[in-house]
């Protein structure tokens, strides 16, 4: 094992941290910043501004409550009119 943490393959030893990201969903919400919405959860809906999105995650601000949402949570979305 080298001093890094590598084995002499290159190749890293123990647990891997991996991230997906889903571009089209967060590139929706991105553009929807600012705007009124309703998303649908695995776990129930979520309605308000969209204040900020992250390749991650969604921040949704309703009156005195914030929310946010990792976007591989969303099952759909839908700006209010």
């Amino acid at each position: 094992m080298m001093p890094n943490g590598m084995n002499s393959q290159g190749a890293q030893n123990g647990p891997m941290n991996v991230v997906v990201v889903e571009p089209y969903v967060y590139s929706a919400l991105y553009r929807l910043i600012g705007k009124r919405v309703v998303l649908d959860t695995t776990r129930g809906s979520v309605s308000g501004i969209v204040r900020d999105a992250k390749p991650d995650h969604v921040v949704v601000q309703e009156q005195d409550s914030t929310f946010f949402v990792r976007i591989r949570e969303i099952v759909w979305i839908m700006p209010e009119a």
